[in-house]
């Protein structure tokens, strides 16, 4: 499973990042998109060496080398006008690409660089008010083409709806809300990769 940071700092988060890493965090997308690259720089300090590989970084990828990381995640914007040949740069050099996708079409047309796209919002989210989608992500994905690229389902997952997710076809799943926004995030997450770990 995957976990997205908060956008904006929480108390005891570096403490957080670190437990759900040692109960088997896979990924951890940080996504702060207010952060400057300094501020971005004093987070990834924070973040044990051991666990720094295991980072996929949202925004300030310049400072991915430094920090030993070697996945980045492109946003709809970024891959919109990002050139094929810079995409290709990246894959030569052993860095691994996931980007964000609101639509199917959109995730069947990703090219082969991307390891994984997020599609939300499938449920309505956790973390944004009023955020849901204005299509059927569950019907939509039986249109699905783009089997190259795994299909990790974002916005609104819970350990209530895992297992509905993963067998309407999703390969995978992000987490955001139902960590962040919980008085018990690593309980939580326990949950959540307990349904998982079913399939």
């Amino acid at each position: 499973m995957i976990v997205i940071t908060n956008p904006i700092p929480i108390a005891n988060e570096i403490s957080t990042v670190h437990s759900l890493f040692e109960n088997g965090l896979e990924l951890l997308h940080i996504r702060k998109p207010e952060f400057s690259a300094a501020e971005m720089k004093a987070f990834l300090l924070e973040i044990k060496l051991e666990f720094r590989q295991q980072l996929v970084l949202h925004t300030h990828h310049q400072l991915a080398p430094a920090f030993g990381i070697n996945r980045l995640h492109l946003s709809e914007n970024i891959r919109k006008e990002i050139c094929p040949e810079t995409l290709y740069l990246y894959n030569e050099q052993g860095v691994r690409l996931s980007t964000s996708t609101h639509d199917i079409e959109a995730f069947n047309d990703l090219r082969l660089f991307f390891e994984y796209g997020f599609l939300s919002p499938v449920f309505p989210s956790i973390s944004k008010m009023d955020y849901q989608s204005d299509t059927d992500l569950f019907e939509a994905i039986k249109s699905r083409t783009n089997f190259s690229t795994q299909l990790v389902a974002l916005g609104g997952i819970s350990s209530v709806n895992i297992s509905k997710t993963i067998d309407a076809g999703f390969d995978n799943v992000a987490l955001l809300g139902s960590i962040w926004n919980s008085n018990n995030p690593i309980e939580n997450f326990k949950l959540c990769q307990k349904n998982f770990h079913l399939y």
